[in-house]
């Protein structure tokens, strides 16, 4: 006789909605749960399934019972960051990290302006989002949690295929579709964005709105405002939940579409790209621009194709995250400066 009941259980390690959505598709495939709901709000996820025969009877209902529950589904979510607690954690504010960040970020800074000021790159534009800030962001989102639902993916994804000691062809053709993907994909966005007639001013409004979801998206790696976390933008929880769904087909092409729908994850970083592309008004520059993002995310999710790299779980991900959040802030806060100076709201503050 099926004893349904339902848990809850905090999660530690839970930043954003591609974490949200990758908690719940590793929990639905355990067999002892028939339904899953996480929660980014209470960093929670409720449980509800039969476990009578997790630890034994003998352990009865009460909070020993859900410990064991908890280390149980830990296992299933320790590879990918994320672990179940029975009360619920005081999040620690770790403020020494910026000791270390600060100093980079403002390396990074120096470096960018005089880069900026001989004409190598062209990161920040009164005009436009450059292909290199395309691919900065790329970089800095393929190292974010916001690409935690990616990793997952490229995990479940190679499990299922490494059953068979297909090993190294399914990476490849994932890489391929992602890639080829964001540009064809970046180009109809591009072209749909032509069938619109946006004035100067139109444009620049939607300049100032993508600024401000990357600023979202930068406070939110710093990991010391959490309420920030409910104001960042997600697409569907379905979307997310039918890419886990292919990535366990175990077809030839499996690969290529899983490459292909990580297009449409819950990514701020990816979306931020999107709708900016959307203002391009040309299939080329949209197709280029996701190009140079996806390009700037190829290097780190290799990686975790083919070894066990984690920024995620290093000892030093905290200062790496507030490094990344000071520079995604700096980003979005030279794009509105340039964007508010455009609209001539603001006198020009800087010469670049």
């Amino acid at each position: 006789m099926s004893e349904q009941k339902t848990y809850t259980f905090h999660v530690n390690g839970m930043h954003c909605n591609a974490c949200v959505a990758l908690v719940e598709n590793e929990l639905n495939d355990v067999p002892e749960i028939s339904r899953t709901k996480a929660s980014l709000k209470n960093f929670n996820v409720e449980v509800t399934g039969d476990f009578s025969a997790i630890g034994g009877s003998a352990l009865g209902g009460g909070e020993e019972k859900l410990e064991i529950i908890a280390e149980y589904l830990s296992r299933v979510l320790k590879p990918h960051g994320y672990t179940l607690l029975i009360e619920k954690q005081i999040k620690t504010k770790n403020w020494k990290e910026f000791k270390i960040a600060i100093p980079i970020a403002f390396a990074f800074a120096v470096l960018f302006i005089v880069l900026q000021k001989i004409g190598l790159v062209n990161i920040v534009n009164s005009n436009d989002v450059s292909y290199w800030t395309a691919f900065v962001v790329g970089i800095i989102a393929s190292l974010s949690t916001c690409m935690a639902v990616v990793g997952g993916l490229l995990l479940s994804m190679s499990a299922t295929f490494a059953k068979e000691g297909d090993k190294i062809k399914p990476q490849i053709l994932f890489h391929i579709g992602r890639i080829i993907s964001f540009f064809v994909l970046g180009g109809i966005i591009g072209a749909i964005g032509s069938a619109f007639t946006l004035n100067t001013s139109a444009t620049f409004i939607l300049g100032i709105i993508i600024a401000i979801v990357m600023l979202i998206l930068g406070i939110n790696l710093l990991d010391v405002f959490h309420w920030a976390k409910k104001l960042q933008p997600s697409m569907p929880k379905f979307l997310s939940k039918h890419a886990f769904g292919i990535s366990k087909w175990n077809h030839t092409l499996t690969p290529l579409l899983v490459g292909i729908v990580t297009f449409f994850l819950p990514c701020g970083f990816t979306q931020s790209m999107q709708l900016y592309t959307l203002s391009t008004g040309s299939f080329l520059k949209g197709g280029i621009t996701m190009l140079s993002f996806a390009l700037g995310t190829f290097p780190v999710l290799a990686l975790i194709s083919f070894s066990s790299f984690s920024i995620k779980n290093s000892s030093k991900s905290g200062i790496f995250f507030k490094t990344a959040g000071l520079i995604v802030i700096m980003f979005a806060l030279f794009n509105l400066i340039n964007s508010l100076i455009v609209l001539g709201l603001i006198q020009p503050i800087f010469n670049f």
